[in-house]
């Protein structure tokens, strides 16, 4: 094995903290055609069911969110215009939170991620979005509900973040007063950010 996935405990925080903490992990995925890795340079938290932005507020549970109410390290996946996003389920069991991965910069597989969204991609625009950053890394819905302490998807130890920012999340419009909150983190700098995330930065 290339890396070594982060323990259980890893994931036992609060939310907000594993927002940050998850920020220089890196994130793995292995498949047939060989391991994707990139560090994970931003996050975005979502604390239902009082966040009017998060998929489980107000308790909302369904088969899609089943996930959210269980034991927190596991992959919560869902397709969103098309596209598959990747989250990790934060809280204790029955606190359904979760942190969306936004974006990560690649580090092992670039050929494979380049094959999977296009040879004439720059590689900035490889995976700087959570849409971009799954196709990429070849995460598809099949990995719902699995442990992100264990192969073939997973955190890893990756490097120090170095300068954490902070604003509000992204693409939650109707989602009234939770729109404003600074619940979006990433690393100051990094080209591999949302070009959005940049733009609206509020350290």
């Amino acid at each position: 094995m290339l890396y070594q996935p982060v323990e259980a405990s890893f994931f036992r925080k609060p939310t907000l903290e594993l927002a940050r903490s998850l920020l220089g992990m890196l994130l793995v995925k292995e498949t047939p055609s060989g391991i994707a890795s990139g560090w994970i340079v931003e996050t975005e938290a979502y604390i239902g069911p009082g966040d009017r932005a998060a998929h489980s507020f107000g308790h909302r549970r369904t088969p899609r969110t089943e996930v959210m109410f269980g034991p927190p390290g596991y992959a919560y996946t869902y397709a969103m215009h098309t596209h598959c996003l990747v989250n990790v389920v934060s809280g204790e069991a029955g606190c359904p939170e979760a942190v969306l991965i936004r974006a990560v910069e690649p580090s092992v597989g670039v050929e494979s991620m380049l094959e999977r969204r296009g040879k004439d991609k720059k590689l900035k625009e490889l995976t700087n979005g959570p849409g971009k950053l799954t196709k990429a890394m070849g995460i598809t819905m099949a990995d719902y509900g699995t442990l992100l302490c264990e192969q073939p998807l997973y955190i890893a130890e990756g490097r120090a973040a170095g300068t954490i920012a902070a604003g509000p999340r992204i693409g939650i419009e109707n989602s009234g007063e939770a729109k404003a909150y600074p619940w979006r983190f990433w690393v100051e700098g990094n080209p591999f950010v949302s070009r959005q995330g940049m733009m609206t930065r509020n350290p």
